[in-house]
């Protein structure tokens, strides 16, 4: 690794364009992945900026595909970034940045959504959670097919302090469909306001930074691409199980059109229904006709809350799944039709 006086002084040497490097390798953005590369070095430089000052940083960036933000954020001054990528055909071209940047780019040819990037910087830059974020970076232009599962997963990891987030409450700058970032950062009675909305500002500050027009990628989606920068809140709003909050969450929000009480009264027996799901919600005090959009994170600390209560009361609670009962008086009503036609015959 480079001397640290000189690290914010760097700057790649000449190199061919992103352009040329696919030409070059004779890559294609593949579909099924949902690939798509952003060629525009001001835009990529752009996404680098709303990191924050990334001067001897640490960044792990996910997705790199042909290089395009890589050469921005080696170009920032890091100390070191470790790219991770699963498609082993854009690795040459990584390797010719790495050749251009010694000792400063690490390429890890797997999978994001497996990889262990808590062993993956030195253990000096861990800092307690309450300080300030670590000198610790996330930054990716994700595939649209694995933005979702991925930030879900970060955002659970937010909720344990563990992976990218044992260093402490490391920034993400991300990339993601317009109506995903819209979501993500949506305020209470937006039309926008979704599951994710409530997942991810429970834990972080969200802000959708900037939209990237779709005619910036190569090949053109179908739509326009949000950048969202995530910092992790010293204390969570809601202070119960992620797993816990993520199951009232979801089953508010299966039901965005309806009242609360609708997708709430799903996650009681359909026997005690109807006595649980307004005990619920009198108990947390909150309006049963209001749309899953107009609760607010303090609404659903407040469900949550009371719901953790329940279950702890009733410890078969937690596990209780209105779909298996669906099923399972689906197959009884069926026994019961079969019986009644064996009889008759």
């Amino acid at each position: 690794m480079a001397a640290s006086g000189a690290l914010g002084t760097f700057r790649l040497p000449p190199l061919p364009t992103i352009r040329e490097i696919i030409k070059l390798f004779k890559l294609q953005a593949a579909k099924q992945l949902s690939q798509n590369f952003l060629l525009d070095l001001r835009l990529t430089d752009k996404i680098v900026r709303k990191a924050g000052n990334l001067t001897n940083a640490y960044v792990y960036e996910v997705g790199p595909g042909p290089g395009g933000i890589t050469r921005s954020i080696l170009n920032a001054g890091v100390a070191e970034l470790l790219v991770v990528e699963k498609d082993s055909r854009f690795l040459p071209g990584l390797q010719m940045l790495s050749d251009a940047a010694p000792g400063k780019l690490r390429i890890v040819h797997g999978d994001v959504l497996t990889f262990k990037v808590e062993r993956a910087f030195p253990e000096s830059l861990k800092r307690q959670w309450e300080d300030d974020p670590p000198n610790v970076h996330i930054i990716g232009n994700l595939p649209f097919n694995v933005s979702t599962p991925l930030i879900i997963k970060w955002l659970e990891n937010v909720s344990q302090r563990e992976g990218p987030f044992a260093y402490g409450r490391t920034q993400m700058t991300l990339t993601f469909q317009k109506e995903v970032a819209e979501r993500l950062a949506a305020n209470t009675g937006s039309k926008q306001r979704s599951r994710l909305s409530v997942m991810a500002q429970y834990l972080c500050h969200v802000q959708h930074v900037f939209t990237i027009p779709g005619r910036a990628f190569v090949p053109k989606p179908e739509v326009e691409v949000g950048v969202v920068h995530f910092t992790p809140l010293t204390q969570p709003k809601i202070e119960q199980p992620f797993k816990l909050v993520e199951k009232v969450v979801q089953h508010v929000f299966q039901f965005r059109r309806k009242y609360c009480h609708r997708g709430l009264g799903m996650l009681f027996p359909e026997a005690q229904r109807l006595e649980r799901t307004g005990r619920l919600l009198q108990l947390a005090d909150v309006d049963p006709t209001l749309r899953p959009c107009q609760l607010s994170v303090s609404h659903f600390r407040s469900l949550c809350d009371v719901y953790r209560r329940m279950c702890d009361e009733d410890p078969h609670l937690f596990a209780y799944n209105f779909r298996e009962e669906l099923k399972k008086n689906k197959r009884a009503g069926q026994e019961r039709e079969a019986d009644r036609e064996s009889r008759s015959l």
